[in-house]
């Protein structure tokens, strides 16, 4: 396809987003965002589409966005064993459930309208009050003007989902996120807001699931979460994007950090079609802290891409960044991290690693990680590697009676196993565990031999740590 004709279609493709707008703008069930829609669309007008010359999107294809018209509103499936894509066996979660980007109260929780201190309304319902504090934050943390499709989600805002915790209240179960996407009779669109605000010394865990029914997809999932951490405020973010490999999502993840608040966060993503996530934290006030782990594993020819950003503003913040990636078969991956220490952040601890594993010479990963220093009071560090398995680690399992492919797998394994280890909710590191460790094998009794192995070590870690 000749540079002139991806052009035209990426064009029309502007032009059908344009027009879902407009209709979205006349028939919105939210009339008082009119004005945060015209800016959100102002802006995508305005900025040009990304092309392999626009640094941020230079390693990303967007050809996939161009093969037909996209912007036609999602239809809904049946439901029935819906649970079964996204259920956590042990997880104590209030459950707030969205099918192709509507909101479903049959698999939803039915006691989130009376749990203490914890407000979930959406968009649409929300009161005189909520709809003030909803005006306040919406698509103020979020950078339209750095991203085209977090522009696109704002000038596309309905309806979302607006999660507030009140001043020195613990919310002690987790709050399950969950999407759910599906094939379509035609190609469409789901576009989906998330706005957490926690009040001071509030403390909220959030799971952020995204899943799809196993069938072939034909949507593009565009999705934007802006978290407001109060004074003291903490937190808990878990990120999984575990869709079909046929995904095309397009997310974002915007947060504001306060006075001595706190921000700790596990992303995976598995592999898609297009599969982007853009990160930016904002270190507003002095004595905040964000910690940040990811792991991504494209395999075939799926390709995943990350882009962090860490906004240093304010003196005495922390933020520890850690993420890993396995490239297999014909995958492709980009990573790029950047801190950036303003002025004023003095007495700044920042830290970045990027550790990257590729399983056949034809895969693919792209990493940039950055530093930007404009104080002379800092610790900071960053560093990336691109690298194979160790044939002298491999050739040792081998000396020990274990078969190549399997020591190649424990190998592939532990290279990730030590940040899952890391997660604090046991159920949900128990349902990643064989999920992962099936992207390296299709052999069940040998995934299950490995899982094992897995368990044990943490099993005599615990011994030890006791």
């Amino acid at each position: 396809m000749s540079n002139v004709a991806k052009a035209v279609e990426l064009h029309e493709f502007s032009e059908q987003a344009v027009s879902l707008a407009s209709n979205t703008q006349q028939n919105s069930k939210t009339p008082w965002l009119a004005d945060v829609r015209e800016k959100g669309l102002a802006t995508f007008k305005r900025m040009p589409f990304p092309t392999r010359k626009t640094e941020a999107w230079k390693y990303t294809s967007l050809r996939a966005l161009s093969a037909e018209n996209f912007h036609r509103p999602a239809q809904q499936f049946s439901i029935a064993n819906a649970e079964a894509l996204f259920e956590v066996e042990g997880l104590e979660a209030l459950r707030v459930v969205f099918v192709n980007g509507e909101f479903n109260a049959e698999l939803s929780s039915p006691e989130l309208l009376s749990t203490s201190g914890l407000n979930i309304i959406q968009f649409a319902d929300a009161n005189e009050s909520q709809q003030k504090t909803i005006k306040t934050h919406l698509a103020n943390v979020s950078e339209t003007e750095r991203n085209l499709f977090t522009a696109l989600n704002a000038g596309l805002i309905d309806n979302g989902l607006l999660i507030t915790v009140d001043k020195k209240v613990r919310i002690e179960r987790p709050v399950q996120l969950v999407h759910i996407s599906s094939q379509q009779p035609e190609n469409a669109s789901v576009f989906a807001r998330c706005l957490v605000v926690l009040e001071q010394q509030a403390e909220l865990t959030l799971i952020e699931q995204f899943v799809s029914t196993h069938e072939t997809l034909n949507t593009i999932f565009n999705q934007t979460s802006e978290f407001i951490i109060g004074d003291a405020a903490k937190l808990n973010h878990y990120r999984l994007h575990l869709e079909d490999e046929s995904s095309i999502h397009l997310g974002g993840v915007y947060v504001d950090l306060n006075r001595d608040s706190q921000f700790e966060s596990y992303q995976l993503a598995l592999g898609g079609k297009v599969k982007r996530l853009d990160v930016l934290v904002n270190h507003n006030q002095p004595g905040s802290h964000c910690e940040m782990k990811g792991v991504y594993l494209p395999k075939h020819e799926q390709q995943v891409d990350f882009h962090t950003y860490i906004e240093h503003k304010a003196a005495h913040c922390t933020t520890d960044e850690v993420y890993r990636g396995i490239m297999a078969d014909k995958s492709k991956a980009v990573f790029n991290g950047r801190i950036h220490i303003h002025p004023d952040a003095q007495k700044t601890l920042a830290e970045l690693s990027n550790k990257n594993l590729l399983l056949s010479n034809q895969a693919e990963i792209n990493t940039k990680p950055e530093l930007e220093i404009y104080a002379d009071d800092v610790r900071c560090a960053h560093g990336a590697t691109v690298a194979q398995l160790d044939a002298k680690a491999r050739f040792y399992l081998q000396s020990r009676g274990i078969s190549r492919q399997e020591a190649e797998i424990m190998l592939s394994f532990g290279f990730i196993n030590e940040l899952l280890d890391a997660m604090p909710l046991v159920a949900l590191r128990d349902k990643l565990r064989p999920l992962l460790a099936q992207q390296f094998t299709s052999n069940a009794a040998l995934t299950r031999h490995l899982l094992d192995k897995a368990l044990a070590g943490e099993g005599q870690a615990q011994g030890v740590e006791a």
